[in-house]
């Protein structure tokens, strides 16, 4: 359904025909971490998050999943491989 109340006209999950479902029965402003992402956009209330109403809670654990200004970095180890313990495992695995 449509939201009436922060941003008037873009569908919300959280709208019903009793009005927002949501804590506080309205979205909530940003926070500053999320401050450069693109999902924000300008609301009645102030910036909002299009893509969750409560930012705050997103940043708690650490990143917001939702952020697309931060990147996470992911590191591989590449582990030493034995040639000799490796070509045994792979003519075990041939019987």
């Amino acid at each position: 359904m449509q939201c009436q109340t922060v941003l008037p006209g873009t569908e919300c999950t959280f709208w019903a025909k009793s009005g927002c479902t949501f804590e506080g029965n309205s979205c909530q402003v940003i926070v500053e971490d999320c401050e450069g992402c693109s999902r924000i956009v300008e609301g009645t209330i102030g910036k909002v998050c299009s893509a969750y109403p409560a930012p705050a809670k997103k940043w708690e654990a650490g990143l917001c999943n939702f952020a697309t200004h931060k990147k996470v970095d992911i590191k591989t180890v590449e582990a030493k491989i034995n040639p000799l313990k490796a070509s045994k495992k792979a003519a075990a695995k041939k019987k």
